[in-house]
């Protein structure tokens, strides 16, 4: 046999093994879906594969043994406990899912339409906008290290992930989904039922998607927002020159017994994942907003509201639950202003502790703000989808 017929017969042999690929192997692998990647096999930035196809954290944080639950958190201070241990699928199908606005009942609102990555992960406005065009009651918190928290929602009335992110996907003011249309939508959508059968291997792949399964997807995508390589972390581990003198004089009054802002945003997480009333004011004459006291059945919580961690403080104005302060430096001068000063006449709260009188100078107020945007780190933004299985544009 000729050369040149060794060559044709191997190119026809080559061609005929691609057709028998292509139509014999599962059709949910294959079929329509020839130009879409697969799911990301990779750990996102800040975790390791494990042999177990886990995802681990990793940081320098780690190092440290003292734990993040006494004192103002030394330099050094180990973080809290982290969820972790996803498999880097399931955290790349959260990905798709936060960035979908399928989710929504309109069609039109994503996990992203209020926390925007770039806007921290929050959506820059004092309070969130809902279906229709909702005025909802606070402002969205941001979603970076959302996988060290405890305590989850401005009133703490979440504890797990998947817990949170039920309360805006099926209420009638946020994205106005139903389970049951939830599942509709996604089990129609040939490309998320290929997604979901990768993610979770473990299931037959003409299995139907499951509620649980979009809630850890999620969850996972939402555990690996790791934000712990700012200014000030690469100061707190020994390179000194990474703070100039105004940025260290700020940290200084930031854990001074005067300012005592660390006392409750206590690094290195920036919180101490606890309840605080501080009696901030709420927009345009609203009446003071409950917070924690309504879903603890708790009096002494009225008013008290979850101490949001600081990291990436500076991209999420505006501030508080209301968003009530539009800069930094209007944020840091409430606390200086007096003890209960903003506390309307009818209401008998009860303050936290440490609002009180501090007097601090106008410098002072500007260095606090020069140490705040310190803790800036976007290092491990992720990828927005350039498309989405349900062929919608990702909403943010």
């Amino acid at each position: 046999m000729s050369e040149k017929n060794i060559i044709l017969k191997s190119s026809i042999s080559g061609i005929l093994l691609a057709f028998l690929l292509l139509f014999f192997l599962p059709e949910s692998r294959t079929a329509g879906y020839e130009n879409v990647p697969r799911l990301n096999p990779n750990c996102p930035p800040g975790f390791k594969r494990n042999a177990d196809n886990e995802c681990i954290a990793q940081s320098l944080y780690m190092q440290y043994d003292s734990p993040n639950n006494k004192g103002v958190g030394g330099l050094q201070t180990g973080l809290p406990e982290i969820r972790d241990g996803f498999s880097p699928q399931e955290i790349d199908l959260g990905r798709y899912l936060f960035f979908d606005p399928v989710l929504s009942g309109s069609g039109t609102i994503s996990c992203a339409t209020c926390h925007d990555p770039k806007k921290g992960f929050s959506d820059g406005l004092p309070t969130s906008i809902g279906h229709n065009g909702q005025q909802l009651k606070r402002a969205a918190p941001s979603l970076w290290n959302v996988a060290f928290l405890k305590k989850l929602f401005w009133d703490g009335r979440a504890s797990t992930l998947e817990e949170q992110l039920k309360g805006p996907l099926f209420s009638e003011e946020e994205m106005n989904n139903t389970p049951e249309s939830l599942l509709k939508t996604l089990n129609e959508i040939q490309e998320y039922r290929a997604f979901f059968a990768e993610a979770f291997p473990k299931r037959r792949a003409e299995d139907r998607i499951e509620l649980n399964e979009v809630y850890r997807a999620i969850a996972a995508f939402q555990s690996s927002l790791l934000s712990l390589n700012s200014k000030y972390d690469r100061y707190a581990h020994g390179y000194h020159e990474a703070l100039n003198e105004k940025e260290i004089e700020g940290m200084n009054v930031f854990r001074s017994f005067i300012a005592r802002c660390a006392e409750c945003h206590t690094p290195p997480l920036f919180t101490n994942q606890q309840f605080a009333v501080i009696g901030t004011p709420e927009p345009d004459g609203l009446p003071l907003d409950p917070g924690a006291e309504i879903p603890f059945n708790d009096k002494t919580l009225r008013g008290a509201f979850k101490v949001p961690s600081l990291r990436n403080i500076a991209k999420t104005a505006p501030y508080m639950h209301s968003g009530n302060f539009s800069t930094l430096r209007e944020t840091v001068e409430f606390y200086t202003k007096g003890r209960g000063h903003a506390v309307p006449e009818d209401e008998d709260i009860i303050l936290h502790w440490h609002i009180w009188d501090p007097q601090l100078s106008d410098y002072e107020l500007d260095r606090l703000v020069d140490f705040l945007n310190t803790l800036t780190d976007e290092t491990f933004m992720p990828r927005i989808p350039e498309r989405l299985p349900s062929g919608l544009k990702p909403s943010i």
